[in-house]
């Protein structure tokens, strides 16, 4: 792959369109918009970014999206769970501008603010969202819905409770939920939308969210191998407080449900279920007496990451099915196709699996796009962007006039020339019991502060320590370093308005607000 600048990239990914438009020339179809986003896919998981994982898990249908488009490198979520980072897709904004920050206890989306979706459907295009939703409020501005509406609006990964249109519920019982979702999606595209008009179509699915339940057409896949651990798998976490202090560690806090345990026949209601999700609070388990220790802990990562990519292999399938069908039935030509997650996850690094800290592999997200005739085939950009960079740029690829009031930037047009990404976490103590920290990242450099119950401050060299192993905030070499980087983050601060003082932050962690799932 080419390694370029967004400039060169996508400088021309509207130019001929508005051009013929502004000029009164036929203009060319409006492109259609195919948004595909799985939960919880780590970038590490997806081939085209190489890795470990790559030739053990290949992703070749969704690495045909790079193959005939770009690769985006350097791509960052504000807030890294999943209800706020979909929130700050769809408005362009930050979670304390959107007011969906956090999942638990955190209210629902506040549907009736402006999102990307809202502005494409005014301009005409047909929209549709089909697949995981988790916003709590039925979704709004689309032409059609298809929203997982059981289990909190996460949805199962067996007999899905959808939602549609924001009405009619229905159980879907014949088919795993990611080949539900991918039927679905397929339908609508075939039988359901106004084929007069572009469409913009949100294809989400539940995989590979935990508890990593895979179709049984996998259950084989992995079955006679053993994958390797990462590198940073026993990490022991020195000068890193926060990172010691969490309950998302393979080795202690993976439930029996997670690692599909069959429980005693005799247990029933509460105590089948405290069985089952035992270990959830940092409580001890094994299989076998005989095992424990480190063995113990690699027992638990096999099982772990064999059906995670089990569950991956699935969405890879389904997004092969998708690119088929837009070649099949002549859209591909005329289609821009992105392949992400709602953020990163982590496959063992650090010894963890979910997300929600700073470190790269759960504040990266994999982002692969294509638009033939636009984006040239095989390109790799490594540009700072965001998750809240998505609406401006879909915006301003179908030509519809940009908000002043979204915070994310266009890429459309070219690189937004970041100097630094902002982020801030604030979840706690459930699930994860993740310290709330805010920080920034440049190309080398990374800032964290952790406030709420502590108050920790850690600073990164990428370049010299890509596995975030070395805190160097108290190293007297990079004094200026920190001393620019700490001016860097209150201008990031500044710049997107989150600049509520450290009481006004614990307090937006200690609110309780209920969900309207978890009212019903």
């Amino acid at each position: 792959m080419k390694t370029k600048p967004m400039l060169a990239v996508l400088c021309a990914l509207i130019a001929p369109w508005i051009a013929t438009e502004t000029m009164g020339g036929d203009p060319r179809p409006r492109p259609n918009i195919l948004f595909i986003m799985a939960d919880d896919h780590a970038f590490q998981a997806v081939s085209s970014y190489g890795g470990m994982l790559s030739k053990i898990a290949p992703t070749p249908n969704i690495d045909r999206i790079a193959e005939s488009g770009a690769r985006f490198d350097s791509v960052f979520c504000n807030n890294s769970i999943c209800g706020p980072s979909r929130a700050a897709i769809l408005t362009g904004k930050f979670s304390h501008m959107n007011r969906f920050y956090k999942n638990e206890g955190g209210g629902d989306f506040d549907g009736s603010q402006q999102t990307f979706p809202k502005l494409l459907q005014a301009a005409g295009y047909q929209t549709a969202v089909i697949g995981k939703w988790h916003l709590g409020t039925a979704p709004t501005g689309f032409d059609y819905s298809k929203v997982f509406f059981n289990n909190a609006g996460q949805g199962t990964y067996w007999d899905p409770v959808f939602q549609i249109n924001g009405k009619e519920l229905v159980t879907e019982s014949q088919f795993h939920s990611t080949r539900q979702v991918a039927n679905d999606a397929i339908q609508w595209l075939d039988a359901g939308r106004d084929k007069t008009k572009p469409f913009m179509l949100m294809y989400q699915f539940k995989a590979p969210h935990r508890n990593w339940d895979p179709d049984p057409a996998y259950k084989e896949l992995f079955a006679d191998i053993e994958i390797p651990e990462p590198e940073t798998f026993n990490d022991r976490y020195e000068g890193r407080r926060a990172a010691a202090d969490q309950w998302l560690s393979i080795e202690h806090d993976l439930t029996r449900l997670d690692l599909k345990q069959i429980p005693p026949s005799e247990l029933k209601g509460e105590e089948l279920k405290k069985w089952l999700h035992w270990g959830v609070r940092n409580q001890f388990w094994t299989p076998d007496p005989s095992l424990k220790g480190q063995a113990l802990k690699q027992w638990k990562y096999q099982r772990y990451i064999k059906d995670y990519l089990r569950c991956v292999r699935g969405v890879d399938d389904a997004v092969g099915r998708m690119l088929d069908y837009l070649e099949e039935n002549g859209l591909a030509e005329n289609t821009i196709v992105i392949y992400t997650s709602d953020q990163g996850f982590y496959l063992g690094e650090h010894g963890w699996f979910d997300k929600r800290f700073m470190y790269e592999e759960s504040f990266r997200m994999p982002f692969l796009m294509r638009w033939p005739g636009h984006i040239e085939p095989g390109t790799v950009n490594t540009d700072l962007l965001m998750n809240v960079d998505f609406a401006p740029t879909l915006l301003a690829a179908a030509g519809v006039s940009i908000p002043a009031d979204i915070q994310g930037q266009s890429f459309a047009n070219g690189s937004p020339g970041r100097k630094a990404v902002y982020y801030h976490y604030y979840e706690f103590p459930f699930w994860h019991r993740v310290q709330p920290h805010y920080g920034i990242r440049t190309d080398r450099y990374k800032l964290i502060h952790f406030y709420y119950s502590m108050d920790e401050w850690e600073l990164f060299d990428l370049k010299n320590d890509p596995n975030e192993l070395k805190n160097l905030i108290q190293d007297p070499a990079y004094e200026e370093v920190l001393k620019k980087m700490k001016i860097e983050l209150k201008e990031q601060q500044q710049a997107c308005g989150d600049t509520m003082s450290l009481e006004e932050m614990r307090a937006m962690t200690d609110a309780r607000i209920d969900r309207i799932y978890e009212s019903k």
